[in-house]
């Protein structure tokens, strides 16, 4: 490892003669105007650091760059420890007082997932209690009144990221499935605002619960708003080779239900209903709402924000929703707004949507899917999640 400092008028023409010297695979460390004591070489200083240079300074020897390549790790350590505090500070309250690092980086760690404020600070807090318990109770266990009883090795310490999940995991709840009870046939109906991908994840429901399991299916349509809502599921019908029926009122769809008792699955399809069109859907709410044989489930785009995420909820309260259904998982970077309303509704989750492919992109919805986006959202994309079986 080679380290030197370059200085010039300029940092551009300081950095030029960085990469005339030690070449393109070079690595900037530090850029900054030359302290006092240097400043008669040049206006500004830039650092760059070389694993292969090319040409060894003579005298070099393998102490030396043991003692640089130590120094450039404990940089990155320094960098990292920066890195830290600066996410404390932006995401932690400034009245929160004597708290933990462990603490302030598990709430950082939620709020930047947009995890409200109220709810990170609940769940961090009793993981911390959780953390402090076990170790209390580690620490009486090694008490032993003869050496010979004594542990070979020493305990885990307690963290508080430790007990995150299961704190997560405590405050929503999970029911991938389709149906009322063992009501049959099994009617599900997808309600929601526009775009948020009804109709595709109604037909990747269809494929995955009746296609793949040769379960006779029915597509019943009420979306007669959008001109070619109807020519759309049709086409997909078509390719599917199941059955369509596009209906126009509550009577109709309440006939249809009853005519086709011998299908296993009926889905219907709902229009997109934005807040000022909840009005004139009220018979088809109330028909809903009234059926206890038919599972209502509210389709949102998991790139919602929280606010806004709760208003649609609440709006369409009115169709008696009995679970949250979050598409378009592919377009946002964090998970906290799906958390927040489980929590806040206690709705349960039923499945998760990402994607355009049928009927690829969907997944049955489970604590630890969740979690693992919440807590690892790197790492949690592009993952393939499991279908629930029906009974």
């Amino acid at each position: 490892m080679k380290i030197k400092s370059y200085f010039s008028r300029s940092p551009e023409s300081a950095m030029a003669m960085a990469r005339q010297e030690m070449g393109s695979d070079a690595v900037l460390v530090d850029s900054r105007k030359a302290p006092p004591e240097s400043r008669h070489l040049g206006e500004y200083e830039v650092v760059f650091a070389c694993e292969t240079p090319r040409e060894d300074p003579p005298g070099s020897d393998a102490p030396v760059n043991d003692r640089l390549s130590s120094e450039v790790a404990q940089l990155k350590k320094e960098l990292e420890g920066m890195r830290q505090a600066l996410t404390r500070t932006a995401f932690t309250p400034t009245n929160w007082h004597g708290a933990s690092a462990a603490l302030l980086d598990a709430y950082a760690t939620l709020t930047a997932s947009d995890i409200t404020p109220e709810f990170a600070r609940e769940v961090a807090q009793a993981a911390e209690a959780r953390a402090a318990q076990l170790a209390r109770s580690s620490s009486r266990v090694t008490l032993f009144s003869r050496p010979s009883e004594a542990p070979s090795r020493a305990p885990a310490i307690p963290r508080v990221e430790d007990f995150l999940a299961e704190e997560l995991a405590a405050r929503f709840q999970v029911e991938p499935g389709l149906g009322r009870g063992e009501a049959k046939p099994r009617v599900v109906a997808l309600v929601g605002p526009p775009g948020g991908g009804k109709t595709t994840t109604l037909v990747k429901l269809a494929v995955s619960y009746g296609l793949a399991s040769r379960r006779p299916v029915l597509l019943l349509s009420m979306d007669t708003y959008r001109i070619a809502a109807a020519e759309q599921l049709r086409s997909f019908a078509a390719i599917l080779g199941v059955a369509v029926q596009v209906l126009e009122t509550v009577v109709s769809l309440a006939q249809a239900i009853e005519e086709n008792r011998g299908k296993e699955l009926i889905f219907i399809d709902t229009p997109g209903l934005a807040a000022e069109d909840l009005d004139v859907s009220q018979d088809l709410a109330h028909f809903l709402a009234t059926r206890s044989d038919i599972d209502t489930q509210l389709v949102v785009p998991a790139s919602m924000k929280t606010a806004d995420l709760t208003r649609v909820v609440e709006s369409f309260e009115i169709f008696r929703p009995h679970r949250l259904l979050f598409t378009r998982l592919d377009e946002t970077a964090t998970f906290g707004s799906i958390f927040n309303e489980a929590v806040r509704s206690g709705k349960p989750l039923s499945f998760f949507s990402g994607g355009q492919r049928v009927p690829e992109d969907l997944e049955a919805a489970t604590r630890d899917g969740l979690i693992e986006r919440i807590l690892n959202p790197s790492s949690a994309r592009g993952r393939s999640g499991e279908i629930a079986r029906l009974g």
